[in-house]
């Protein structure tokens, strides 16, 4: 039995259009699983993969080598996450067979006020007007997650941790094909003066593919948190160039000093239900995550998912169907616990689910679903869809002691705010709140209010077998479609039978309870003829999922990474090297 889990038994307002490029979703690659033995580590770049590499083989635990990569991520995936930025881990200790749920999530400065995004006749302003400016911009909750992980399942010195980081930071990593295409289409990151001198050569065309990008603004930044502590970032200095840089943007926003000062990280009870013979945990609220992958399989669980064919339209179908009722609970309920009456527990409730899912009929699509009432909810709250967009990263890492970390980090936006501070970038983490406050008279749960944190998507997740033995660590970036990454890969490797590898480059799929997404280009689009019979309205999506994931086994572990980015599964019987002419972080420090 799992200790320390609540394992929950069975007892329309819309945003305004993201009118901004989603993060790319580069090329699929073939790739094959990766094996070990003792420990592993996944994540979405190569530096950062080889940093928690490095990490573990020292001795270090899952989370010293989550916040090593996390450090290089920032340098060589910036368009995805960082300590401008935040988090949500969920963490497995082996030997007492507990877990934590750590959440890092930013929060909506004191000064924040509901109609922060609206024009003065009521309507929103555009996204790419409300998220490239200084109202954008939450406080930062990287560091201080990290830092509470660390005291309580660290091993190694906080300040080695830093090393790999400090060494491609001096040293210089490879400009990737995925960074270059993402700074070449990005016109908004050239307006911030230290972006551009950064990612840009003198006559504004991005850095070339195989550019060597050294960082030592944010080398000193990380010497100086390394040896003091976050409190390095939080307060003093650095807190006022952070205040200074939101203050000064043409639409300036009212992130201050005092409201780094103030930012906590907060320890959350693991979310646990039941698919099957398989216990999934994850984060609670404010992340909808857990809660809809979680609706999701339980309105699938009557059917029999691993009869069907992975390509199949019935199989699109199903899981499409499921998607609209679970993201439509998701937009109505789901927001930070402490500002609202989230019926969490309801939300996953078995019995509930499963009466929900009678309005799956497996002949004809529903179209858009309505919210339900599950146990325990407030009817008084109205509907919303946010605007949340894929520019996030996941790791998943197992050390060699069995303990596991499941970690999903982000600036929101590809490149945040596109506002850059001592070599980071901070996030526009407040457009993943409700825009429009209310609707006619009702209050939307994931509204802004000062200190709230928005509503996110991301889905650390950790399964257990009906034993309580660790099987799979599992994540994804992506915006609001983390939670069908997330299902889909669960589905694949818990009804299919796929091993991690196949199960993550399985096509992505699903609904959002708009239209029916199939990944452009891939064997689904042979299904969109039977879906449209269906009365499905079928649109072809390009998905940077970004997942990676680790499978437990009898025989050890088994990696894969998302051949849809460029990340890299790496274990203990793998050699320690740099990325192909990039500098190596095989060093003592």
């Amino acid at each position: 039995m799992l200790l320390g889990c609540a394992i929950l038994s069975s007892a329309a307002l819309a945003q305004p259009a993201v009118d901004v490029a989603p993060e790319a979703a580069g090329v699929s690659t073939p790739r094959a699983v990766v094996r070990a033995s003792r420990y592993m580590a996944v994540t979405a770049n190569p530096y950062a993969t080889r940093a928690a590499q490095e990490i573990l083989r020292a001795g270090g635990s899952a989370i010293d080598a989550a916040i090593a990569a996390q450090l290089v991520l920032n340098l060589t995936e910036p368009q995805s996450s960082g300590i401008g930025g935040g988090a949500f881990i969920v963490h497995y200790d082996a030997a007492s067979r507990r877990m934590a749920a750590y959440d890092g999530r930013e929060t909506a400065p004191a000064a924040a006020r509901p109609d922060r995004f609206l024009k003065p006749d009521g309507k929103p302003v555009s996204f790419r007007e409300a998220v490239q400016s200084g109202m954008a911009v939450g406080t930062p909750g990287l560091l201080r997650v990290l830092e509470m992980a660390h005291a309580k399942h660290g091993k190694l010195p906080w300040a080695r941790l830093f090393a790999p980081a400090m060494t491609v930071a001096e040293q210089g990593f490879l400009v990737s094909p995925r960074l270059h295409l993402l700074l070449s289409t990005d016109p908004a990151l050239r307006q911030d003066a230290a972006a551009r001198a950064y990612f840009y050569n003198p006559d504004g065309s991005a850095r070339a593919v195989g550019y060597l990008l050294k960082n030592p603004a944010f080398a000193a930044l990380l010497r100086r948190i390394a040896a003091g502590g976050v409190d390095a970032f939080y307060t003093g200095a650095v807190a006022r160039d952070i205040a200074a840089a939101v203050a000064a943007q043409p639409r300036p926003g009212d992130l201050t000093e005092a409201d780094l000062a103030a930012y906590r990280a907060r320890q959350r009870e693991v979310l646990c239900g039941r698919y099957r013979a398989y216990i999934l945990c994850g984060m609670p609220p404010p992340g909808s995550g857990t809660t809809t992958v979680l609706a999701i399989l339980g309105l699938l669980e009557r059917f029999e998912m691993d009869r069907l064919r992975p390509e199949s339209a019935a199989a699109v179908h199903l899981f499409s169907e499921a998607g609209r009722l679970a993201y439509a609970d998701r937009d109505r309920y789901v927001a930070d616990p402490d500002f609202a009456d989230v019926p969490t527990a309801g939300l996953i409730n078995r019995a509930y689910l499963r009466g929900r899912s009678e309005l799956i009929r497996p002949e004809r699509s529903m179209g858009r679903a309505q919210a339900g009432a599950p146990p325990g909810a407030s009817l008084a709250y109205a509907g919303d869809e946010d605007s949340e967009v894929p520019a996030t990263s996941h790791l998943s890492i197992v050390d060699a002691g069995g303990n596991a970390v499941a970690m999903t980090t982000t600036i929101e936006s590809q490149f945040g705010a596109r506002i850059m501070v001592h070599g980071f970038l901070l996030n526009n983490q407040m457009t993943d709140f409700a825009w429009l406050p209310e609707d006619n008279g009702r209050p939307v749960a994931n509204r802004i209010e000062p200190g709230k944190r928005p509503r996110s998507s991301m889905a650390p997740t950790l399964v257990f077998d009906n034993a309580g033995k660790l099987k799979l660590v599992i994540g994804a970036p992506g915006g609001h479609a983390i939670i069908n990454f997330v299902a889909k890969t669960l589905i694949g490797v818990l009804d299919w039978q796929l091993d991690i590898q196949q199960a993550i480059a399985l096509p992505n799929m699903g609904s959002r309870n708009r239209n029916t997404e199939i990944e452009r280009g891939s064997i689904l689009e042979g299904a969109a003829d039977a879906l449209r019979a269906m009365g499905h309205e079928v649109g072809l999506t390009d998905f940077p999922s970004g997942l990676h994931g680790i499978l437990v086994t009898p025989e050890g572990l088994m990696g894969g990474s998302d051949p849809r980015r460029e990340g890299e599964a790496m274990g203990d019987t793998d050699a320690l090297s740099a990325p192909q002419g990039g500098a190596a972080v095989d060093r003592e420090h």
